[in-house]
């Protein structure tokens, strides 16, 4: 995808990785952009940076996300690329996640991103053209040490975003999902923990590998390089990368105590 000219949704643009995005894709020419946000003040903040339209919305809900995509199509005319980024942490740990932390979790990590794709793709289709980014991560590929929701839902973005670029690759639908490690964001400020194992990028290093990944129409993009050695090694010998995953589960295990008792999360 050459990003001039191109009309664009991101959610969770509001900060961190959305936002970043947002400014980069500025950068690069785009035509049109729409910052999506649970939170509207922040949403407004980045919209004034780019020239853009802000749009409070909570991804969780079904709803908003149609709102989303029709304020889209009604202020700009329709949608070439759709960034479903937001996303959460959620819960850390597993004995003391409650069915409502694993729904939340699930609808914010997961269908989310169907939600985009249910209400953006019909116009796509119709003009045989789009483009999904989906926010997953390394833990989507791998695993996150001390967090069971958040290992779970982002394989299953991992998951949807590959049943995507199967589906409707061959009617113009191209799709891409962005697996990092440690980014600087309000999500790592508390410390990144084991995610941050090879070191924590900032936001505009993570937009630019983006901006490349989608120039090449890259399913995967991993802003961490080391990141697809690791899933070869997990392909290559399952039993001993578990064994691996165990020994840095170990060298993490006061990290892992601290946010499984952190009730801020």
């Amino acid at each position: 995808m050459d990003l001039n000219g191109k009309r664009i949704v991101i959610t969770g643009a509001g900060g961190g990785i959305g936002k970043g995005l947002a400014l980069e894709f500025k950068k690069r020419g785009a035509k049109a952009l729409v910052i999506g946000d649970i939170n509207g003040d922040e949403a407004n903040k980045v919209a004034s940076e780019v020239y853009g339209l802000a749009v409070t919305v909570d991804v969780s809900k079904e709803e908003e996300v149609k709102n989303l995509v029709d304020e889209a199509h009604k202020v700009y005319g329709g949608i070439d690329l759709f960034c479903s980024n937001a996303g959460i942490f959620g819960k850390p740990g597993l004995l003391k996640v409650s069915k409502d932390d694993w729904s939340k979790a699930i609808e914010t990590n997961i269908l989310s991103h169907v939600y985009a794709v249910k209400y953006a793709l019909p116009s796509m289709l119709e003009a045989k053209e789009g483009y999904f980014l989906f926010t997953s991560s390394a833990a989507g590929l791998l695993s996150q040490i001390g967090a069971a929701p958040y290992t779970v839902t982002k394989h299953a973005t991992v998951g949807f975003a590959e049943w995507v670029a199967i589906t409707y690759g061959e009617r113009g639908i191209s799709a891409s999902c962005l697996c990092p490690q440690a980014v600087k964001t309000k999500m790592t400020e508390k410390g990144a923990g084991v995610a941050g194992v090879d070191g924590m990028i900032e936001v505009e290093e993570c937009a630019q590998k983006v901006v490349e990944g989608l120039n090449k129409d890259q399913f995967l993009i991993t802003p961490h390089e080391k990141v697809k050695g690791y899933l070869k090694n997990k392909a290559q010998d399952y039993d001993q990368w578990i064994s691996g995953m165990q020994k840095l589960q170990s060298r993490y295990d006061d990290w892992v105590k601290k946010i499984e008792n952190d009730d801020s999360l």
